[in-house]
């Protein structure tokens, strides 16, 4: 695939979100600051993806009813909100990553209005032991190939729109959808 056809592709990306991410007033601003074209749709795993007009002029995921990204973000609110998905909903969970793995796509974990530094201290407002929860964390990294990303919720959009865009563009580059 030549630069141009590259940069068609690129130009064309949108955002998928999931549609079971609950709607508020702090999503509807994650959705807003992406900068590109969003649609709420069904997704397999993960709570936001890319799609992308093809060269043929099709796009990579129409309206199925659900849809297998091949690079996708798990988006969490906060460090307590990840630390029920490590405690209470742990089986889903891993249901959910291993799904993932079995699609071999690229995952990364962001993390809003967190930081490593107040997790390894216990700097949040769960009973989560801080020591099982640094074990948890960098198992799903060894295990998934998870990416770990913490970011203020102001900044998500954004971020979430250039991972994507990077996955994208890699993706492009080495012909895996030409």
């Amino acid at each position: 695939m030549d630069n141009f056809t590259i940069q068609n592709c690129l130009d064309s990306m949108s955002v998928l979100a999931d549609t079971r991410e609950q709607p508020s007033d702090r999503s509807e601003q994650r959705l807003a600051s992406l900068g590109v074209p969003y649609k709420r749709q069904k997704l397999e795993y993960g709570d936001y993806t890319y799609n992308f007009t093809l060269p043929n002029g099709k796009l990579l995921f129409t309206d199925e009813k659900s849809v297998c990204g091949h690079a996708v973000i798990e988006r969490k609110m906060n460090l307590e909100e990840l630390s029920q998905c490590f405690c209470q909903s742990r089986d889903r969970f891993i249901r959910e990553f291993e799904r993932i793995k079995a699609n071999d796509a690229s995952v990364y974990l962001l993390i809003e209005d967190g930081n490593i530094e107040k997790l390894m201290h216990g700097r949040y407002k769960t009973k989560f032991n801080k020591d099982a929860y640094l074990a948890s964390i960098t198992a799903w990294m060894a295990r998934y190939d998870c990416k770990v990303v913490f970011c203020p919720h102001e900044i998500s959009g954004r971020l979430i729109k250039e991972i994507l865009y990077r996955e994208l563009k890699e993706r492009l580059e080495r012909g895996v959808y030409g």
